[in-house]
């Protein structure tokens, strides 16, 4: 009934041993079915099926715990250049309080991690990055602090003990205003303000999301994160979701889950992700990977990720992709059945051949060919707020 990556976190593993998010008595008494993420107990679901909370995000405002990402303040008068050394985006040309979807290369070229840093006003970038990348990310940029500290650089990383809840769908706006000073309607997509939001003070609200709507993310104090989060719940409007939907949703919007879509053997220009890196760091070449990247966008890859479109039964991760006379050209790395357009749709990597929209392909589905259709993402247009 939910996502193949959803059902999969279901094999207990007991528990109790995993890490728990500051909200998670709020969800268990919430009804939230809690199920293993990325090491976390995370709820999957509420009492609503994940149909029905999908659709909720879509029409109205659904609230989803993303505490278990990893949240880091880098400070210094050198941050700059300690971040760009990091990722493939211009986080120079930043103004103040914007941010930026980016990636963690290595020197192959491959994606370590897909992660948001934020330029702030107040001296500091705020980076959040994966869960489930967590340990790793925080290792490689130790490292790299280590290295930058004994070269004399000025440089340091806070990894942050707070909460972090996404709000999102078309009416988080009236929702969130009611508990804001602030004019909402100034804060337009990926820029970020420091806000009291109903009457708990040193939020970090950055309008941004995972799911194609507008929405934002709110950063709280570890202690205060129940009380907000039973305050936005109060409203009519707004329903609690799990992993379920937040998957289906990112899926309908195109987005890349790391660790399906997006690893360390997939470079940016294979994902598709060409646009997060800056046009300067192109030319200059001075990000890890850069050496095999570059060239890549102008001379093209072997294999593309791609949207495809399917009727039938749904098609999961790791579905193989044929051509029309049957042959392997790809391999599926996200599937589901999509409850807003009522057929199924899938992401995943193909041979550039048979990379073009409107392009009929098969998958293999319980050993039969499906046709399938590869489409443009996203496969429900986004509604960013972009003011």
């Amino acid at each position: 009934l939910f996502p193949f990556h959803c059902r999969q976190v279901l094999a207990h593993r007991g528990l109790a041993a995993l890490k728990k998010t500051p909200l998670f008595d709020f969800h268990r008494d919430q009804g939230g079915k809690m199920v293993e993420f990325a090491g976390w107990s995370m709820p999957v679901q509420y009492k609503d099926s994940h149909i029905a909370s999908h659709m909720h995000t879509r029409e109205h405002c659904s609230i989803f715990d993303v505490s278990h990402m990893l949240q880091t303040n880098v400070h210094g008068k050198d941050r700059v250049k300690f971040m760009e050394s990091l990722v493939v985006a211009d986080i120079a040309e930043l103004k103040d309080n914007q941010g930026t979807l980016t990636l963690f290369t290595n020197e192959k070229g491959g994606i370590i991690d897909d992660l948001i840093v934020t330029k702030t006003d107040q001296g500091y970038l705020y980076v959040v990055s994966n869960a489930g990348c967590a340990d790793k990310d925080s290792a490689h940029m130790k490292a790299r602090l280590a290295e930058f500290k004994y070269a004399g650089f000025d440089v340091d990383l806070e990894f942050l003990d707070c909460a972090l809840i996404a709000v999102q769908g078309p009416t988080m706006s009236r929702v969130l205003q009611a508990g804001l000073k602030e004019d909402l309607s100034k804060l337009t997509f990926m820029t970020s303000a420091l806000a009291t939001v109903f009457g708990v003070p040193d939020c970090r609200v950055t309008r941004c999301g995972y799911t194609g709507e507008d929405g934002v993310e709110i950063s709280i104090p570890e202690s205060r994160v129940v009380e907000l989060t039973e305050k936005l719940a109060a409203n009519s409007e707004v329903k609690l979701a799990g992993l379920g939907a937040r998957d289906s949703l990112r899926l309908e919007a195109g987005l890349c889950l790391y660790g399906n879509d997006i690893d360390e053997t997939t470079t940016p220009v294979e994902a598709t992700l060409v646009w997060t890196i800056g046009k300067r760091r192109r030319q200059a070449k001075d990000f890890p990977g850069a050496d095999i990247i570059v060239p890549q966008i102008k001379a093209k890859t072997a294999r593309k990720r791609v949207g495809l479109v399917s009727t039938g039964p749904p098609v999961r991760q790791h579905t193989p992709i044929l051509s029309p006379d049957g042959k392997v050209i790809g391999e599926v790395t996200s599937g589901c059945p999509s409850p807003c357009l009522k057929n199924n749709i899938a992401m995943g990597y193909v041979d550039a051949a048979f990379a073009k929209n409107g392009t009929g392909i098969q998958v293999e589905v319980r050993k039969k060919a499906v046709p399938a259709t590869v489409s443009k993402m996203p496969f429900v247009p986004t509604k960013y707020y972009t003011g």
